[in-house]
């Protein structure tokens, strides 16, 4: 395991007046044959007198497999940490309210981009739940973060618990599920309340058919709530939830769609002795109240449940300053 910074340059050309042009951003020139070679050469040679550059840093790790996870990492680095792992296909950006908000009260924040998601690379192979978990815990042990506090939103509620059942508490001592995926989302005779599974089959034929437009459908509809009577949608909200699935890479997107939808986390959940909060909205139409946080809070031994009336899938959006607040609450009790 490696951590690195990505390095890339910002280039100021300027004119021979000693205007400057438009900054452009790019990798360095990789040397080319021929004559290519020669013009980028002759380039280069005449122009690097009047280059100013700038190099600017973003974190990663590499884990076992090769695989390259961005994160981020606020507040103090002595501080009790509190790490987040975000929904399905969006990135660490989804969290930043919350990361502000608690790093501002003292605590250290990390949230990484999922294998495939983000500013993370994007392997062909890994999207599952299992694999998930173990990237997470390259992290944590590559940060060495201890006494942590997980706080997983949909399906990163989902890794939260694999972690938990892979890893062991020896590094975490809480847990939050913020509309989290768990138990299991798939309608069974085990998930009575779960969503049918021709809801998933729509999901990956609509990713297939014009995946812009299904990652504008869902945010504009059920994701935010917004296709409920007199909710005002923000346009903002929603090119951020597709600016952030548009990064995601499309085999990592489609596959992740079978990881938090049919994953069973049932026995595991049932293990879990740290104290563990369920934060759900009762008009949560993605990962239905009554299939999940319900359930949640009942396998769990330590468990506690917090309903927002009325609210839907997107919480720390929507009701981010309750959420934040229930977060600060439960991290200091």
């Amino acid at each position: 395991m490696a951590i690195r910074p990505y390095v890339f340059r910002s280039f100021l050309f300027p004119y021979q007046n000693g205007q400057t042009r438009p900054m452009q951003i790019g990798l360095e020139a990789p040397p080319s044959p021929g004559a290519q070679q020669q013009h980028c050469s002759a380039f280069y040679s005449e122009s690097t007198s009047h280059l100013t550059t700038k190099s600017h840093t973003m974190p990663y790790i590499t884990v076992q497999d090769g695989t390259e996870i961005y994160y981020k990492d606020w507040g103090k680095k002595n501080a009790q940490p509190i790490v987040f792992s975000h929904g399905w296909p969006l990135s660490s950006d989804n969290w930043e309210a919350q990361m502000f908000f608690l790093a501002d009260h003292g605590y250290r924040t990390v949230a990484h981009d999922r294998r495939g998601h983000g500013r993370s690379s994007q392997p062909w192979g890994g999207n599952n739940m299992d694999q998930y978990a173990d990237d997470l815990h390259e992290l944590f042990e590559a940060l060495d973060l201890k006494n942590a506090m997980m706080v997983g939103h949909s399906t990163g509620g989902g890794e939260v618990v694999r972690f938990l059942s892979r890893h062991g508490t020896e590094r975490v001592s809480k847990a939050v599920l913020v509309s989290a995926v768990p138990p299991l989302l798939t309608k069974s005779e085990a998930s009575p309340f779960g969503v049918p599974m021709d809801v998933f089959d729509s999901f990956r034929g609509a990713m297939i058919k014009d995946r812009a437009q299904f990652f504008f459908d869902v945010p504009t509809g059920p994701f935010f709530g917004f296709n409920r009577p007199g909710v005002t949608p923000s346009q903002g909200a929603i090119q951020d939830w597709w600016r952030q699935g548009m990064q995601c890479g499309f085999k990592n997107a489609y596959d992740c769609i079978k990881a938090f939808s049919e994953t069973d986390f049932t026995e595991e959940m049932k293990n879990i002795e740290i104290p563990v909060m369920v934060l759900h909205g009762d008009d949560d139409q993605v990962v239905p109240f009554n299939a999940s946080g319900k359930r949640s809070v009942d396998l769990v031994k330590n468990g506690k449940l917090k309903v927002y009336p009325g609210a839907p899938h997107a919480l720390l959006n929507i009701c981010a300053d309750e959420v934040n607040q229930d977060l600060l609450r439960f991290v200091q009790s």
